[in-house]
């Protein structure tokens, strides 16, 4: 029975286990052998769930279901979820269905397990992804450890303990870290801690940047970014200033919050949000909320194709 439920906060590992059942389809015949729908209404979902696979083998039939599950009401009646239930009991092995439910992150929510339709699907593969705590840098390495195999490279201890220093639980990142550190390494197969240091910029760094940009020192932030265009893209410096903006304001937002929530809100660990606290002590949120929207629309421009000198681009939205 080809019948899967896969749901929880960390959204890349649901991400990374439906790329790796799409990647064992055939590739001539992608096009024809793999669906990905969005909270379908119930015609186009029970017409997915009868589909009879063709000749080209397998087929995948991913079905992203927030509103499934998470909405005030239920979205099928009684006789639909009839037919729903039906289907998935005859389903043909050769046709593989993925219900989707990316849970909201640090948000505590949960599908509802009293709806029928939660009863049905949980009844075959189901599964859940939940997000790594940033207190278990154990099971983060393990991860970065199991990653970095199917990549091909093994990562020294030393350099996955830099990686989650720098980066904590986001596995996102790390990946593509990962996979940047693969590139530096090439033809040797061996990630050490000096090539994690070449290749990810510290938190420090951005810190540093970021501060002298709050503190309306526009000169040196214009050397720190130049510094910073040494080790990493102008777009990685903007999602990673922003990523760091971000939990900024997560933190003088909550500062009524209790250290241990922080942490999870941000997930930085306890030292850093004390640190933060006390070096943002002074800083005025609504600056930090327009640095931000400023570096968005610019990374914006750039990725919209509206910039020619994008190391210009980015110098302008730091001093204005």
């Amino acid at each position: 029975m080809a019948v899967y439920f896969f749901y929880g906060e960390e959204d890349y590992n649901i991400d990374l286990e439906l790329e790796k059942m799409s990647s064992k389809l055939n590739p001539d015949f992608k096009s024809m052998s793999l669906q990905i729908l969005d909270n379908p209404d119930f015609d186009t979902l029970i017409n997915a769930l009868r589909t009879t696979p063709m000749m080209f083998g397998e087929m995948l039939i991913i079905i992203n279901s927030e509103e499934y599950f998470l909405t005030n009401k239920n979205v099928f009646d009684d006789k639909e979820l009839d037919e729903i239930e039906d289907a998935l009991k005859n389903n043909p092995d050769t046709l593989n269905i993925v219900f989707v439910l990316k849970l909201p992150r640090n948000e505590k929510k949960s599908p509802d397990a009293r709806r029928r339709l939660y009863k049905i699907v949980s009844k075959y593969n189901k599964k859940e992804f939940p997000t790594i705590s940033t207190f278990k840098t154990t099971e983060i390495a393990h991860w970065i450890k199991v990653q970095a195999k199917q990549k091909g490279i093994t990562v020294n201890p030393d350099a996955a303990e830099l990686l989650i220093d720098s980066l904590g639980n986001n596995l996102r990142e790390l990946d593509i870290e990962l996979d940047k550190l693969k590139l530096l390494a090439y033809p040797e197969t061996q990630i050490t801690k000096k090539m994690v240091e070449e290749i990810c910029t510290s938190n420090e760094d951005l810190f540093a940047f970021t501060e002298m940009i709050m503190k309306g020192e526009r000169d040196k932030a214009l050397l720190e970014f130049k510094k910073l265009l040494d080790k990493k893209h102008p777009l990685e410096i903007l999602s990673a200033t922003q990523t760091m903006l971000r939990k900024w304001i997560i933190i003088k937002t909550n500062k009524t919050h209790s250290t241990e929530e922080l942490v999870k809100l941000t997930g930085m660990k306890e030292y850093g949000i004390k640190q933060t606290l006390l070096k943002l002590k002074n800083t005025n949120i609504a600056d930090i909320v327009k640095l931000k929207e400023n570096l968005f629309e610019t990374e914006f421009k750039i990725k919209s194709a509206e910039v020619l000198d994008i190391e210009s681009e980015v110098e302008c939205a730091i001093i204005r």
